[in-house]
């Protein structure tokens, strides 16, 4: 047997999902087939919390749980004869080296007739012969006669070198808490009621480890848990950060290996997790030694010791918390000592890391040091990533005694900490620099900030008055940034679904030379304004769905080309231009500011301005150039290190994917934009990811998956006030419910989002849902609610920025037409598929004129209409719809094939289906990684019901251990089965 390591999340608060499940198999292979496993991780987290959970839940058989006694591992076999007393067996442990074999009896006859776990906490403190005998029980668990149903969990520290007693043994790594788990383990704690600054401050200082986590918030009173008074500084001191380490590692060992770990300690206080080994050396060295030490030669490397870890010439603490205590238990004559070594043995004496380095042994302001770590951190070609940036601005503002530059200085700090994705820690900033006298563009500069911080991870509409006062603070001083905050406003207001808050924004301070169409945007204001009103210039019902687009590649060609230098304000001026144009329908007048943005946002390499372009070529419908400028606004950023943007790169590149109608890569980019926009701590962003996850599953059929992900949306949503995210939230379960034959629902959804009134959703999104809401009407035998709304659809496809719109729209017109008229309209949306990408469009006006084919009994031309719907469905992953195709292929006479046909053939024996409700709900939980008290818990019942319902459940599926039905529960939802 070979080590392997499999990395997860310290258990302290399990919540549905893969990590969960993971743990649940963990312990179901070992009530099955028995095993052993290393459980490691640093101190602190969560290696004890972790053998109580699966002690507790492990009820096939008996637990032999013990820790380890510090005080008896000098005695040989105390380990094993602790073991036996929690087995309650009177034998004695032989001292003639057959212990092993005693052992292995022992556990053969307590595993005779049910699986026995063994869980040895501390395992490395037990003493030599103990450790030896368990060792090597361990590794013939499987292969000794008798002992294959015995599992044997040890859990050792993560901060030093495996033991070879366990070296090949499988190892589970407890990895430090996510922060939403984190945050869910403080709530717990506190019964909620820790105010939600102060939590994420306590989050992000415990950096993921649980028991730090605790010991911080049990420092704090009730009143600084509340926010009411100001919280300790530092926040984890040296005293909370040795407890939880297990005391202070310095002291305990030769005087120069102390040196090592401070010098090492002292260069992670830059950022670093690592440092170049050699550097570190050359520290220590040139800091001496006591008499009786022997210098090593110059190019000697350091000697690691326990604590750390040399790969690839760099070294680090192989346990982060034992670095911070390090660093933070050392005299502070010897860390300022330290840092003046490390300054002066870096290669780079001017750079960022030596300079700050230089500032740790400053006794008090330096003005003159101050300005050279500002120059050095906004030096644009040194490479210096945000977070290092932002520590250097950090420490340039603690050394000034100005005031005015102070301020000036955490604002840059503060900038850094939100491209670095630290967006609590901006406001922090921010409020430092609040809390001084300021001009004016230095106040407007945070507010601008504040405004940005707020608009990914905050209530919008503060966001956007924040956007509104710096506009105003830097209208005179600063006009490129006044004209960013004037976007930043009407962003804001977007998000919020309020158009006249938009128009607002868009003419705050505007001056009438750049007003082109003033009148029109009073009218707006005013609230005259509609498409009808605005010019749209709508076409009838056969020409809107025939006629070429206005915007796209047609719209460049006749544009102004790119100018080979640009300035900042005439772009941002022609973005406000476009924008204001397209919410008062006029993309006549917004496609040449618009395809100008979106032009010289080719070029660029800065995240931001091609982030522009993306939104602006989304704007004009042109899908293809905001995927291109989505994209490399995401290898930007990402070469860059600015994380903040990554969420929004991919926000854009799925949004755009949806447009074209690729389902499946916008699922992709927003799995990966809502990890990013979690680790960014942009809850905003997540939401829009999560709204777009919804969309995707909605045409997958993956109804689980649509609940989870628009239930997610609609929560931040409603608390942030992002209507546009709320109503694709809401679209999605409409869409679903459609896919699942229920139109009534569907329409009784949708209907007060599209129809006009004061229900309607987000001005710019509501017409995306009507083809949606039209069908379902339709389906559900009540057209005459669809006539109207279709009617502005046609406005809305004849602006040409939806490619699908126009094809859709002749499909509403064919589903609300007289019998004589439909077939042609469904033949006209048929050629209007043609010239757009995207299958489940086409497939879905496929289905419905099979339908209506099939149901005026014309059964081969509905058959072969149909057949071409199952196949198009089945090609974009549509599995849920393609079961509709094959049900009315089947209706009609016909035996469908293909993968999807087969698939619903095969809804058997082991359909879910075929389950109760009450043995549905638990087949959920468990595959969920729900113990059987939990889930007796969650619903209400007794333990020995559920063990009652889960034998049905195993006997109806077919399935032997709680692992195949978590495979079986996935599979289904995958397939499109609801749970």
């Amino acid at each position: 047997m070979t080590g392997q390591t499999t990395r997860g999340s310290a258990p302290l608060r399990y919540r549905a999902g893969p990590r969960r499940q993971a743990f649940a198999a963990l312990l179901d292979g070992l009530r099955t087939d028995g095993g052993a496993h290393v459980v490691t991780g640093e101190p602190g987290g969560g290696r004890t919390a972790f053998l109580e959970f699966a002690a507790r839940a492990f009820r096939a058989g008996p637990v032999w749980h013990v820790r380890a006694e510090p005080a008896c591992s000098l005695q040989p076999h105390s380990g094993l004869r602790t073991l036996l007393r929690a087995a309650r067996h009177a034998g004695r442990v032989p001292g003639d080296g057959t212990a092993e074999e005693v052992l292995l009896d022992i556990l053969r006859a307590a595993s005779a007739r049910s699986p026995l776990l063994v869980c040895v906490d501390d395992v490395h403190l037990w003493d030599t012969a103990s450790r030896t005998a368990l060792g090597r029980v361990a590794a013939r668990v499987h292969a000794a006669d008798g002992v294959h149903r015995v599992g044997l969990l040890v859990t050792v520290p993560g901060h030093r070198p495996v033991e070879r007693e366990w070296a090949t043994l499988p190892v589970l790594e407890l990895t430090p808490l996510t922060p939403g788990d984190a945050a869910g383990l403080l709530h717990d704690l506190t019964d909620g009621a820790v105010d939600p600054v102060v939590r994420e401050e306590l989050v992000t200082e415990a950096q993921g480890n649980p028991a730090l986590l605790l010991a911080l918030a049990h420092r704090l009173s009730p009143a600084q848990l509340r926010g009411d008074h100001a919280l300790p500084r530092p926040l984890a001191d040296a005293g909370t950060l040795t407890a939880v380490a297990g005391g202070c590692p310095i002291g305990q060992r030769p005087y120069r290996a102390d040196l090592l770990l401070v010098v090492a300690a002292a260069m992670r206080a830059t950022g670093e997790q690592d440092a170049e080994a050699a550097l570190v050396g050359r520290a220590t060295n040139g800091l001496g030694g006591r008499d009786g030490d022997v210098p090593p030669e110059p190019s000697e490397p350091p000697q690691a010791s326990e604590l750390l870890a040399v790969p690839g010439g760099r070294l680090r603490f192989r346990s982060p918390l034992f670095g911070r205590a390090v660093y933070a238990g050392a005299p502070s004559e010897r860390r300022r000592a330290a840092h003046r070594s490390l300054a002066a043995a870096h290669p780079a004496p001017h750079g960022v890391p030596a300079l700050l380095h230089r500032s740790w042994t400053a006794p008090g302001p330096d003005a003159v040091l101050a300005a050279e770590l500002e120059a050095a951190a906004t030096e644009s070609t040194s490479g210096t990533p945000p977070a290092l940036r932002r520590t250097a601005q950090v420490r340039a503002a603690e050394l000034t005694p100005d005031d005015a530059l102070r301020a000036r200085r955490y604002t840059a700090a503060a900038e850094q900490a939100l491209l670095a994705g630290h967006p609590p820690e901006a406001l922090r900033l921010l409020d430092a620099a609040g809390s001084r006298p300021a001009p004016a563009p230095v106040r407007g500069r945070a507010e601008l900030l504040r405004g940005r911080v707020l608009l990914a991870d905050g209530p919008v509409d503060d966001a956007r008055e924040s956007f509104l006062l710096a506009a105003g603070l830097l209208a005179g001083p600063g006009p490129a940034q006044a004209d960013t905050a004037v976007l930043g406003a009407a962003d804001a207001a977007w998000a919020a679904g309020d158009r006249q808050g938009c128009l607002r924004a868009l003419t705050h301070d505007a001056h009438d030379a750049h007003d082109t169409h003033g009148a029109s945007v009073q009218a707006a204001v005013a609230g005259e304004f509609d498409l009808r009103a605005a010019g749209a210039n709508p076409t009838g019902p056969q020409e809107a769905g025939e006629r070429e687009e206005p915007v796209g590649p047609s719209a460049h060609r006749g544009a102004t080309p790119a100018q080979p230098s640009v300035s900042p304000s005439a772009l941002l001026r022609d973005h406000r231009d476009g924008m204001r144009a397209v919410l008062l329908g006029r993309f006549d007048l917004a496609a040449a500011p618009l395809t100008r943005v979106v032009d010289r946002g080719r070029p660029a390499t800065e995240p931001e301005r091609l982030l522009r372009s993306a939104a602006a070529a989304l704007m004009l419908g042109d899908v293809g150039a905001a995927r291109r400028a989505g994209a490399r606004a995401l290898a930007s950023a990402r070469t860059l290190g600015t994380a903040a943007l990554e969420p929004r790169a991919l926000e854009y590149l799925a949004y755009a994917e949806l447009r074209a109608g690729r389902h499946q890569l916008a699922r992709t980019h927003a799995e990966e934009g809502l990890r990013a926009a979690r680790r960014a701590g942009q809850r905003n962003t997540a939401a829009h990811h999560h709204a777009v996850l919804a969309l995707a599953a909605s045409i997958e059929g993956a109804r689980a998956r649509v609940t989870e992900h628009a239930t997610a949306a609609l929560t931040t949503a409603r608390r942030h006030g992002l209507a546009q995210a709320a109503l694709l939230a809401q679209w999605a379960v409409a869409r679903a419910d459609l896919g699942e034959g229920r139109p009534e629902e569907a329409a009784d959804r949708l209907g007060p989002l599209v129809r006009p009134g004061a229900r309607r959703g987000h001005f710019a999104v509501w017409m995306l849902a009507v083809p949606c809401f039209v069908e379902a009407a339709a389906l559900a035998g009540r057209p005459e609610d669809a006539r109207a709304v279709v009617e502005d659809f046609a406005l809305w496809a004849g602006c040409g920025a939806d490619p699908q719109a126009p094809a859709q729209l002749l499909r509403c017109r064919a589903l609300l037409a007289a019998p004589e008229a439909a077939d042609e309209l469904y033949l006209r949306a048929l050629d209007r598929h043609d010239e757009t990408s995207g299958d489940f469009e086409r497939a879905r006006t496929e289905l419905l004129h099979g339908k209506w084919l099939r149901r005026r009994r014309r059964l081969r031309e509905a058959r072969a209409r149909l057949g071409e719907a199952l196949v198009d469905f089945e090609r974009c992953g549509a599995q849920l719809w393609a079961r509709q195709a094959a049900a009315e292929l089947r209706a009609g006479g016909a035996a469908p094939s293909g993968p999807g046909a087969g698939a619903a053939r095969r809804h058997g024996a082991r359909d879910l289906s075929l389950l109760t409700p009450q043995q549905l709900r638990i087949a959920r939980c468990v595959a969920e990684g729900a113990t059987n008290r939990e889930v007796a818990l969650s619903l209400s019942v007794s333990t020995r019901t559920v063990d009652y319902h889960l034998r049905n459940v195993f006997a109806t599926l077919g399935v032997r251990s709680r692992v195949e039905l978590v495979r079986l529960v996935e599979q289904e939802e995958k397939t499109g089965a609801q749970l």
